[in-house]
């Protein structure tokens, strides 16, 4: 299903690298809409546009907007020559061309040619989008910034990176280095036809210390054991063992979702540590009160029995004070650092224990 209407575009609210949010009339009806200059062309106050609006008729959300498909006022627009010969997007109407950092033509084909191995480059895997930050803000104050992070999105929920607001504001606030879109992800620094090249790239491109691998915002979930795209989690993790890094798994962890299938341990970590992440991986978790702290252990214990996963308990309060100091305002399904702090306070330990095992893997 495809529902799209004519709109006429009333004003543009912001405007963000390769991104505008903008007001537009729909059959007088006044909503937000997303609009990607590079995919659409340009648009104005006054612009009539097509918009696609099947999420909202839904009631999916999507944050609350419309995506504008064209420009109807300017239905032709002249482009600089298109660069790179690897299509993103492919057999769309958007399909995109990008230098890829695989084809000869990219400055960085002699460093990836060069690859042997990831050396033990801690690899941080994360199922939800929100869990970059607290990850990238304590990695950066336990190092006292002297780590350099890329960040790798792959295609498991948003495609293009310019609709995350977050890495936005991680890369002002210094938290994060360089980016990398894999798979049908597009719009990093660098671009990468899968995950296992995007990986490499973390390394011999992007010249990081630390890499953090995670879907873009937009987690799809059915309630299934196996149906949601946050299990690519498992699939980064196993790259990462066979590229030769050390894989980390951020677990889901909440006392405040209203779904007891996602407390206090999300029924998603567990299928990822039980039964996709086929390679020993390290399991951080954060030191908080005694009685949640038994809980967390107790599920986390049974689901890596069988596959050798290491469990660590971290002490990781510095990564939210650092998110708190940089003034990040970052959600998990609506909830604050507040309202759900064992959630962040995961990410955070991931990124206190990837540079522990970095500080060691140099010595």
């Amino acid at each position: 299903m495809l529902n799209r209407r004519r709109a006429k575009v009333l004003e543009i609210l912001s405007r963000r690298p390769d991104v505008l949010e903008i007001l537009v009339d729909v059959d007088g009806e006044r909503c937000k809409a997303i609009c990607y200059p590079d995919l659409t062309g340009e648009v104005s106050r006054d612009d009539e546009v097509l918009v696609n609006t099947t999420a909202l008729d839904l009631g999916l959300g999507t944050g609350g907007f419309h995506f504008v498909i064209c420009n109807l006022s300017r239905p032709e627009e002249e482009k600089s020559p298109p660069s790179g010969r690897i299509m993103k997007l492919r057999y769309t109407p958007v399909q995109r061309s990008v230098v890829s950092v695989e084809e000869d033509d990219s400055f960085t084909r002699r460093r990836m040619h060069d690859f042997v191995s990831l050396d033990g480059m801690p690899v941080v895997c994360c199922e939800l989008h929100s869990q970059i930050a607290p990850v990238a803000a304590a990695v950066k104050t336990v190092s006292g910034y002297l780590v350099r992070i890329a960040y790798l999105m792959t295609d498991g929920a948003a495609l293009p990176l310019a609709f995350s607001r977050l890495v936005k504001d991680l890369k002002s606030a210094g938290l994060i280095d360089r980016t990398i879109t894999c798979g049908q992800a597009f719009g990093g620094d660098f671009e990468a036809i899968n995950v296992y090249t995007g990986l490499i790239a973390t390394k011999q491109a992007a010249k990081a210390d630390i890499a953090i691998v995670s879907q873009g915002p937009g987690n799809a979930g059915t309630g299934s054991k196996y149906g949601f795209s946050g299990i690519q989690q498992g699939e980064a993790a196993n790259a990462c063992s066979i590229l030769g890094g050390t894989p980390i798994i951020v677990p889901r962890i909440s006392f405040a979702d209203s779904r007891e299938r996602h407390r206090p341990v999300s029924h998603h970590t567990v299928t990822i540590l039980s039964e996709v992440a086929l390679f020993p991986c390290w399991v951080p978790v954060p030191n908080m009160p005694e009685q949640k702290l038994a809980e967390v252990t107790a599920v986390l214990k049974r689901a890596v029995s069988k596959a050798g996963h290491k469990i660590r308990v971290i002490d990781a309060d510095a990564g939210l004070e650092e998110m708190a100091r940089k003034h990040l305002q970052v959600k998990t399904m609506g909830r604050s650092v507040g309202e759900d702090r064992e959630f962040f306070l995961a990410g955070a330990a991931a990124g206190v224990l990837a540079n522990e095992l970095l500080r060691k893997s140099q010595k």
